[in-house]
Parts: C-alpha cells; sequence; structure tokens
C-alpha cells in the first residue's frame, strides 16, 4: 500500500463495491487486512502494514451477518489500537440495532447505546453513518458523529428524471418518517401526504386511507430502511387504491428480509429505489429494484473531515440547496 501521511482508509469486507467507491473518489488505495476463520468459526485479523501514529478509517455497515459483521469490526479497532494509531474513526453506512434506541417493555436493553458505549470504550474518536433509523442515537455517542443524509442522492435522482412539482407527492408509511418526508418534498416542491394506520378507519381486507392528496399524482413513498417490505407494500397499496397515477417506493438501506424481494416485486409500486449502504447480494436482486450509490457522500464527508472543513456542504441538495437551509 502506498503510504499516504495524512490517513489510512480499510475496508472489514460488509460492502466491498460502496468502500471501493469511496476509496476511487478519494484516490487513496485501501489497506491491507490479513483474516482467516478458524474452524470453530473465531475471526483473526491483523492490519498488514503499519498504521503507527497515523489516523485510520474503517468501513464497515452493522448489516447481515449482523453480528459478525460487528464483530470483525471490534476486533479491527482492537489491533489498531494496539498498534499505536493516532486516531481510529468507524465509518458504519448502515447502522444496525439502531431500531433498540428506547425501551418499550419492561426488561428491554437499548442496544444502540451499548453499541456506541462498547466503539467509545475501545477508543474509537468519531463515527460517521448515514440516515438513522431515528436521529437521537446521535445522543448515545460522547464522540463526534457524522450524520450523513442519503436525501441529496435521492431527490437528484427526481430532478434527472424532471419529476418535481405540484403533481408530485412524498408519502409517510408512518409518523415516523414523516419528518424525512417533509424534507423531502420540499427539496422537489412537493407535496406531502401520510399512511394513516388508525384501524378504526379501515375495514377488514382494504388498504388504509391516506391523509392528504393523492390523486392523479406521482406518489414516492419514503422511508429510511426496507426490511421484512411490509410497511412499505401496505402503503403502497393504500396509496394506489386512493388514485395515484404511479407508485415508487424509495428507501435508504435495503435490509430485504424474509419475503421482502417477492412481497415488493409483486407490489403495486412501479420500482424500488435503495442505496447502496447495504450490498444487496445478487439473490435478492428484482426487476424493480434500482440501486443509488453513496459513495461520493461518503467521500466528500470523510475528505471534510479530514481537512477539517465544514460538513454542510455535503447535506444540502445539489439542485435545490435553499430548501433545507
Amino acid at each position: 500500500m502506498t503510504s499516504n501521511p495524512e490517513f489510512r482508509l480499510f475496508d472489514l469486507g460488509s460492502n466491498r463495491q460502496l468502500a471501493g467507491e469511496i476509496s476511487e473518489k478519494l484516490n487513496v488505495p485501501l489497506g491491507t487486512i490479513e483474516e482467516q476463520r478458524f474452524a470453530d468459526n473465531e475471526i483473526y485479523e491483523r492490519i498488514a502494514d503499519s498504521v503507527r501514529g497515523i489516523d485510520v478509517y474503517v468501513i464497515q455497515s452493522i448489516s447481515d451477518p449482523v453480528n459478525d459483521n460487528f464483530v470483525k469490526l471490534m476486533i479491527f479497532i482492537d489491533a489498531a489500537r494496539r498498534t499505536s494509531a493516532k486516531s481510529i474513526n468507524v465509518i458504519m453506512p448502515y447502522f444496525g440495532y439502531a431500531r433498540s434506541d428506547r425501551k418499550a417493555r419492561s426488561r428491554e436493553p437499548i442496544v444502540a447505546r451499548l453499541i456506541a458505549d462498547m466503539l467509545e470504550s475501545q477508543g474509537v474518536k468519531r463515527t460517521m453513518t448515514m440516515d438513522l433509523h431515528t436521529s437521537q442515537v446521535q445522543g448515545f455517542f460522547d464522540i463526534p458523529v457524522d450524520h450523513l443524509l442519503a436525501m441529496p442522492v435521492q431527490t437528484h435522482y427526481y430532478y434527472e428524471r424532471g419529476i418535481t412539482g405540484d403533481d408530485v407527492v412524498v408519502v409517510a408509511p408512518n409518523p415516523n418518517s414523516l419528518k424525512m418526508v417533509q424534507r423531502f418534498a420540499k427539496v422537489l416542491d412537493a407535496q406531502w401526504a401520510l399512511v394513516d394506520h388508525r384501524t378504526d378507519l379501515v375495514l377488514h381486507g382494504e388498504p388504509y386511507q391516506i391523509t392528504g392528496d393523492v390523486k392523479g399524482k406521482f406518489a414516492i413513498v419514503l422511508d429510511d430502511m426496507i426490511d421484512t417490505g411490509r410497511t412499505m407494500v401496505d402503503a403502497a397499496e393504500a396509496v394506489a387504491a386512493a388514485g395515484a397515477k404511479k407508485v415508487e417506493l424509495m428507501a435508504t438501506h435495503a435490509v430485504l428480509s424474509d419475503n421482502a424481494v417477492e412481497d415488493l416485486q409483486n407490489s403495486p409500486a412501479d420500482k424500488v429505489i435503495v442505496t447502496n449502504t447495504i450490498e444487496v447480494p445478487a439473490e435478492k436482486h428484482f426487476d424493480k429494484l434500482v440501486e443509488l450509490s453513496v459513495g461520493s457522500t461518503f467521500a466528500d464527508a470523510l475528505r471534510q473531515v479530514i481537512d477539517q472543513k465544514s460538513m454542510a456542504k455535503v447535506l444540502l441538495s445539489p439542485d435545490n440547496p435553499e430548501a433545507l437551509k
């Protein structure tokens, strides 16, 4: 690996395509890690090149297989710490366990806080992630957290297609995503709506009702992730039943668990647009799936951190920068 006086960049394998894009855009090669598994599945990692006195940045999503990927991250952090790296900085495009951010019932853990504590206890100095399930997870850390947004890339996808203005409506599939939807709609100069999940408004077997006007409009159903896909499919059915002329589903993180692929393919949605924060394996690709790259976003953000400059421009839409100022 060519010596770089600024920093060293490493990838632990959860998303090799995205790591490669970040590396290419920064014109910095990925560091070499020697890795193997023992017969009992214990993981061994060794950093091949010296990082003594160097700022280390490691890319690793906590995605499927979630626990293996997290353990690999912690082992790498320990190796970097013990070899006297100047600082250890973790880039997590997808922060698994972020949904465990509160106690909803007695005797439940708050795993997002636990992960934050574990990273900090091992000397991590900074984390970078994208579209947390709830923004307040940032408060679990006592170190800097760069919370990036996929929105500039996502909205640019619609600007390129000329899909903006009053004929467009951005739909929240549940109240948790409403704030994100309102910001997205503002960037597109569009309307917004909400899928109403109150069961007293729904007859058995019929679609949910919509709060807002979607009739005759191009509807974009937006959420932070698609896991089993059930929420998004229900929303697509509700929006289509309410008279939308076209329905597209959009999310940052493509978790795609259980029967998500089949359900999404068979839904009323014309497209399912995700980003590459999680690497979608070949067997989960389907006809309606569209992947957008956030490699430039992470590369630009990382360069701003290294140059000690403001992150503001990375968070704004290139097509409508005034919308979220």
